[in-house]
């Protein structure tokens, strides 16, 4: 895990991979719970025997939502930035599907910084992320997220 503490510290990343963090395995609770909280039950997601019998993938998959909502979760394995007033989730930029994530897959998150802005004194940072399937050569998804850090001076 890297530590940054200020714009510069975050600035000499700039093209840089940042890290990549553990495995997550994706289960079919977590999967229903998601269905759940955004009211999306479509059977490819939540109705294992259905998919084995007529899904390409023999399985349930994650809700591409469900693999995005997770980048926090992700990206706080990979930096550890300190020394904040705030820190705001400010976008998701060209996220590309690539691959579904069949239930009880391992996923793993690699972030690059790809640009970064000095905003009058709050850095605008935007990652470029990619999952990966553990087994798999295509990713889950690729795409950038862009977060606001406000420093303590």
């Amino acid at each position: 895990m890297i530590v940054i503490k200020n714009y510069t510290e975050f600035e000499a990343y700039l093209g840089k991979e940042l890290g990549i963090s553990g495995w997550h395995t994706v289960t079919q609770q977590q999967i229903d719970q998601f269905a759940d909280a955004t009211i999306d039950h479509q059977w490819i997601h939540t109705d294992p025997e259905r998919a084995e019998r007529e899904s390409p993938f023999k399985a349930t998959i994650a809700h591409g939502y469900l693999t995005v909502s997770m980048l926090p979760y992700f990206w706080h394995q990979i930096a550890d930035v300190q020394n904040l007033k705030m820190q705001i989730n400010y976008g998701i930029d060209n996220i590309k599907f690539a691959q579904a994530v069949v239930v009880d897959s391992h996923v793993r998150l690699k972030a690059k910084l790809v640009a970064i802005v000095n905003l009058r004194g709050i850095t605008k940072a935007t990652i470029g992320v990619e999952m990966e399937i553990e087994g798999q050569t295509k990713p889950a998804y690729t795409g950038d997220v862009v977060f606001l850090y406000h420093f303590i001076d």
